[in-house]
């Protein structure tokens, strides 16, 4: 009998050294005493002086492929002194000034693109011109992205890199630390893992319940998904009718970097219950001319440092080839994807229009009536109260009545609804950006308690036409337009005419 147990392969896929998890920053208090003052102080000069000594100053254009690479130990330096900084706000001030003292010379970006306009100014020959555009390129690249590309080259160096990033990230979304400098760091980060976990360096490797015991456990603990519950949960994941495949880095076998689940049916699922939760088949022997369709259902990346980079479309594309060579006939691809977020967005839209106009006006009269006949209430605050629980599900009636406006405020959620004119839902947007078509949106599809709180019980299916991928995502981010079904465009008109925002 396998036990789960804490996380086997941590350390191996994060820092060799170990720290304390990040926590928000302390409240304002009162001044330093002296002492914690001072020791402040140190901390801060010994940070500046190891950035001087560790980040390596940038050789002049002429001799930047003559100049030797700085001593070894200079950049384990920097590694070992970020790796003994317990605290969020020690580590985000060491990075803070990083990113502020040792970005780009802006002196030399001016003077080079002086360079640039004059001889745009006065035409010479085309090499001139050329080897000038290249000065302005090389003055444009901040000085510590020499220290991350030696730091990369040490043992362990890429994995240090990839937590870094994490620890950027969450202090910012802490509030510990921002600007253009630190964007622009992290911005840095992203540009040069996307070079260095493309799809060239990436192995797919699939799961099976014969896999190593730390492959099974690393994937049941980076499930974000939908959570595993047990040993058993996990051998039904990974058995008849179910795939799992993970990327590793060529330098890191076996250690999972993103996570994509598969289960094999003959229609497009409509409820992740059937999925998850359904028994293990007696038989240990796929039906295989029954299987027509590969449901994707969860996708997890194990590495937050990694957020931005393109590993989740190149993971479905590998799959998907990897599926059609061991079921030929297989014809159907499809999603069953959560809607994070949509029940955030249904509250905040109920509590403005009561707030701006007193009254209803995202259901219909009849609707009003229904639910407070059911709920013995004012529909507004009656579905704020319901909607911040999953009470309401307890109610066969409730459940009814919610279904129609429910579905229509959600179609319009995932299609009506933009940031910077692409889809406001993060999920609907990856896989609109990968060319699927917003396919069904199904009521009562996730029945557990996160999906409740967190979608009102509802999910939804991206379909993956293969030979029009290409063109749906060229035109969704060319004219950030949304290919979708007649049911999601039904849904979405009698939201138009129904509701109003």
């Amino acid at each position: 009998m396998r036990v789960l147990r804490p996380s086997l392969s941590a350390g191996r896929l994060l820092l060799l050294w170990p720290r304390l998890p990040l926590r928000p920053p302390r409240p304002p208090g009162p001044r330093l005493s002296s002492g914690r003052a001072a020791a402040a102080g140190a901390l801060e000069r010994a940070m500046d002086e190891l950035l001087h000594r560790a980040v390596p100053a940038m050789p002049a254009y002429g001799l930047r492929e003559k100049t030797p690479a700085p001593a070894e130990n200079q950049c384990a330096d920097f590694v070992s002194f970020y790796g003994g900084l317990a605290e969020a706000a020690e580590r985000a001030e060491l990075l803070g000034r990083l990113a502020q003292g040792f970005g780009v010379d802006h002196g030399q970006v001016a003077e080079q693109s002086a360079a640039v306009l004059q001889l745009l100014q006065q035409p010479r020959e085309a090499a001139v011109l050329l080897q000038a555009e290249d000065r302005l390129r090389y003055a444009l690249v901040p000085r510590y992205r020499s220290l991350f590309h030696h730091i990369s080259k040490l043992d362990g160096g890429v994995r240090f890199l990839v937590q870094l990033r994490a620890d950027l990230l969450e202090a910012q979304a802490l509030k510990l630390m921002e600007g253009p400098h630190v964007r622009e760091m992290n911005g840095v980060l992203k540009s040069m893992f996307s070079e260095w976990f493309s799809s060239g360096f990436l192995n797919l490797e699939r799961v099976t319940w014969h896999s190593p015991c730390e492959v099974l456990q690393k994937i049941s603990e980076s499930e974000a998904v939908h959570p595993v519950k047990n040993w058993a949960d996990m051998k039904r994941r990974v058995g008849p009718y179910r795939r799992c495949y993970f990327f590793s880095h060529c330098s890191t076998p076996g250690e999972p970097l993103i996570i994509l689940h598969v289960a094999l049916t003959s229609e497009i699922s409509s409820s992740i219950q059937t999925i998850i939760v359904k028994e293990s088949p007696t038989s240990e022997t796929e039906e295989r001319d029954k299987i027509t369709t590969a449901i994707l259902y969860s996708l997890s990346l194990t590495q937050q440092g990694l957020q931005g980079v393109e590993l989740g479309t190149f993971l479905i594309k590998r799959v998907v080839k990897e599926l059609q060579k061991e079921f030929p006939h297989l014809g159907t691809f499809a999603s069953l994807s959560p809607i994070p977020g949509f029940t955030k967005w249904l509250l905040g839209l109920l509590k403005s229009k009561a707030k701006d106009h007193g009254r209803n006006e995202l259901l219909t009269d009849s609707e009003c009536k229904e639910i407070s006949e059911i709920t013995g209430g004012p529909v507004n605050e009656t579905l704020k109260t319901f909607l911040s629980s999953n009470e309401w599900v307890q109610s066969e009636q409730l459940v009814r009545a919610l279904q129609a406006p429910l579905m229509r405020l959600c179609a319009w959620y995932l299609y009506g609804e933009k940031h910077r004119g692409y889809a406001l839902n993060p999920v609907a947007n990856f896989h609109l950006q990968n060319g699927a078509v917003m396919w069904r949106i199904n009521w009562m599809a996730d029945v557990s308690l996160k999906g409740i709180t967190g979608s009102c019980g509802l999910m939804v299916n991206y379909r993956y036409f293969l030979e029009d991928t290409a063109t749906n995502r060229a035109t969704y981010l060319s004219s950030k337009s949304i290919k979708a079904s007649e049911q999601v465009l039904s849904l979405v008109a009698q939201f138009q005419k129904n509701s109003k925002l």
